[in-house]
């Protein structure tokens, strides 16, 4: 079996066991491929899972929210799709697999690398110069690339959208870095800084890669030279098309289907049944708005319910040294979309707001 071919076989078992899709185990997966990424199959896996939990959490309040059927990235078998959706999808997850594998680097996890001390000595700028142990961002994406782009085997204009989407993840990566520095100097005076370059918070790059969705750039290809399929014709329109796009931007090829109503077959669920905001403390204005994205823009109301949830209160500082928490039950009302006329079997405890239809 050719490496490549044992390679997909190892990232489809890693995706496989973090989406919870594989019949097989993640060993399984893994024991048919190189034994030099072995060491990295944890890290990746892990690396994966954080960038779809970061994915939910940017698209928690709006029609599309990264379900689990966005996070099949593995698409040989079907029909693959190229929306503003799946761009984001693989953006974050390239970046979260080079993220954990630089990370795990600098933890000292694996012994084949260690901090990026490449600069180390040189003069960074007026009163600091490069030390101390820099991230070593270029072995997460080395690493990343083999495990992440190995996914796409094609070379038609789907596939090259994906490995450019996955690479701008990585750029995200490097581009919120932070310089993180120590002073020097006599009597803390700070005459001269050491300085080197860390991870930023993978928050951070969240919200640096939901910018980029939100101005992500739709491809305009020649059809008439696409139909020729991986023809020469095919690839020479893909390539002046991607000529003109920056490494840093995500590219879609295809519109957004209607995320309000359900749709099986391309594993959507609609908004129907979601939980929107109203009210609470330090929403911002996309959250207050949640409710009229979800619901009322998507020809549904808002239902209010009552809900008993039980929290810690009262908790007191016994000396030493443990906090003792009594358990308290408080009403709490949520907000969720429901049909417009389902209204005459709802119990007696829910409230009903109907916010009118406006699109």
């Amino acid at each position: 079996m050719k490496r490549s071919t044992l390679l997909i076989l190892s990232i489809a078992g890693v995706y496989g066991a973090v989406l919870h899709a594989a019949a097989w185990s993640v060993n399984n997966f893994l024991m048919t491929g190189p034994k030099a990424y072995l060491t990295y199959s944890s890290s990746v896996a892990a690396g994966a899972h954080s960038g779809m939990e970061e994915c939910k959490f940017q698209f928690g309040w709006e029609r599309w929210n990264c379900p689990e059927s966005a996070l099949q990235l593995s698409t040989h078998n079907r029909l693959r799709s190229a929306t503003r959706e799946t761009s984001f999808v693989h953006a974050i997850s390239s970046a979260g697999v080079m993220y954990t594998l630089t990370r795990n680097c600098s933890m000292g996890d694996f012994e084949s690398c260690g901090c990026d001390d490449s600069r180390n000595g040189r003069v960074g700028g007026r009163g600091w110069v490069w030390g101390g142990c820099s991230d070593n961002v270029e072995f997460g994406e080395r690493i990343s690339k083999l495990f992440v782009d190995a996914l796409e085997t094609g070379h038609d204009t789907r596939a090259l959208i994906n490995l450019h989407n996955n690479e701008a993840g990585r750029i995200a990566v490097k581009a919120t870095m932070k310089r993180a520095c120590k002073c020097h100097g006599v009597s803390g005076s700070c005459s001269i800084q050491t300085c080197w370059l860390q991870l930023a918070e993978f928050r951070e790059i969240g919200n640096y890669l939901k910018i980029k969705y939100d101005q992500a750039h739709k491809l305009e290809m020649d059809k008439r030279r696409m139909r020729a399929g991986n023809s020469a014709d095919s690839r020479g329109a893909t390539a002046e098309t991607f000529h003109h796009v920056h490494a840093t931007e995500l590219v879609f090829l295809e519109d957004s289907p209607d995320y309000c109503t359900r749709n099986a077959s391309l594993g959507h669920h609609g908004t129907e049944g979601r939980e929107c905001l109203q009210t609470g403390k330090n929403l911002s204005q996309w959250e207050k708005r949640s409710c009229r994205r979800l619901c009322t823009e998507c020809g549904l109301r808002v239902e209010e319910r009552r809900t008993e949830v039980v929290a810690s209160c009262n908790c007191k500082f016994h000396w030493c040294c443990t906090v003792r928490c009594e358990q308290c039950r408080q009403l709490v009302a949520k907000h969720f979309c429901a049909r417009r006329d389902a209204t005459a079997a709802a119990p007696n405890h829910i409230k009903r707001r109907n916010k009118g239809h406006k699109r």
